[in-house]
């Protein structure tokens, strides 16, 4: 089969489009999917580079979302069959230790990311366990396209995760969302306004500011020219934010920290500009806050946000399309970070 594939961690010079042996069927609940459409995340950027830790078999098929049609099933998959229009949680687990067992499946110690630990979805098939499926629900609004459909799981399962699960963003709170411009970012604050709150959120684009407006924000700050602590101060009548969705890591910590309210709540997902941190742990128990981490999410979580897209709440937003065959021309518009939603890549 076709495949994008990283030959080494590097830049995106080790990326090629090659064949690639075709998955195949080997457990009773595995299903073989024909990919349609797979969208790209920043997660890609950062498997090319190479991650701390992350041990790799190359030639390694990159990506970690996408959607298709089922062409085979294992003898005890039950829920879906040949023919169906799924797609599916990135995120892999082992279904039978104490974590899985409890709901808790990204704690599982096999979990593994399609793309990252595993084949990815940048290729013509993949084997992915029934436990992580979706059939494609039609939204009132009418039915998706493949590309709506491969951009949805792994943004929207984990923005649905921090906010929801993790923050619990109540109706008439203040959130400080970062970097309006990712996936995450975006969705989180179209969740966020489904919930009720009072959404503020950041760039250093204009052109995405405005865009973000669009789509339901509060207030904007471009923090390249705004001082963000002191402009949350202002919006806030010096209270700050009842929440802070955070996935930028060293840049943006302490501001993070610093436009948080008594009793506030940091919620954390990435750390794109580096991974050390510091915290006066004077300020964090006077304040009273609450600072965690949040990762993709479990089949429930899943269940919860597909429901959403179902009812025709939080479609995809989707930049442009790409043939699989110009895949390293799509990773280039990502690296960039001009694009305005999801970059797909459409299998033929």
């Amino acid at each position: 089969m076709k495949a994008l594939v990283l030959r080494g961690h590097g830049d995106l010079t080790q990326l090629e489009i090659s064949d690639q042996p075709q998955p195949e069927v080997r457990h009773d609940r595995d299903v073989l999917i024909r990919l349609e459409a797979a969208a790209l995340n920043h997660l890609d950027l950062w498997t090319v580079r190479g991650l701390p830790g992350l041990s790799l078999s190359f030639p390694h098929i990159v990506g970690a979302d996408g959607a298709g049609v089922v062409e085979e099933v294992g003898s005890a998959v039950e829920s879906v069959e040949p023919g169906q229009r799924v797609m599916f949680n990135p995120g892999i687990s082992c279904y039978r230790c104490e974590y899985c067992l409890a709901g808790e499946h990204s704690l599982c110690e096999r979990y593994g990311l399609l793309g990252e630990h595993l084949p990815g979805t940048l290729a013509e098939y993949i084997v992915v366990p029934e436990q992580n499926l979706a059939l494609v629900p039609t939204p009132p609004d009418g039915e998706l396209s493949w590309a709506e459909a491969a951009a949805f799981s792994l943004v929207s399962l984990t923005a649905w995760r921090m906010l929801m699960r993790r923050a619990q963003v109540r109706a008439g709170e203040r959130v400080l969302i970062w970097g309006i411009g990712g996936g995450v970012s975006s969705t989180a604050l179209r969740l966020a306004k489904l919930a009720g709150a009072h959404v503020i959120v950041t760039s250093s684009s204009d052109r995405k500011l405005a865009w973000a407006r669009e789509l339901g924000a509060d207030a904007t700050l471009n923090h390249a020219t705004q001082d963000v602590v002191s402009e949350v101060r202002t919006l806030t009548g010096k209270r700050g934010v009842d929440v802070v969705v955070e996935n930028v890591g060293e840049e943006t910590w302490d501001r993070s920290l610093r436009v948080l309210g008594r009793g506030g709540r940091l919620v954390t997902c990435g750390a794109t500009t580096g991974a050390r941190a510091s915290l006066d742990v004077r300020r964090l128990f006077w304040h009273q806050w609450t600072i965690m981490g949040s990762t993709m999410g479990n089949r429930e979580d899943y269940q919860q946000v597909v429901g959403l897209l179902a009812e025709g709440k939080l479609r995809p937003l989707v930049d442009s399309t790409f043939p699989l065959d110009d895949g390293v021309d799509a990773m280039r518009r990502l690296e960039q970070g001009e694009q305005m939603g999801k970059i797909v890549l459409e299998i033929p």
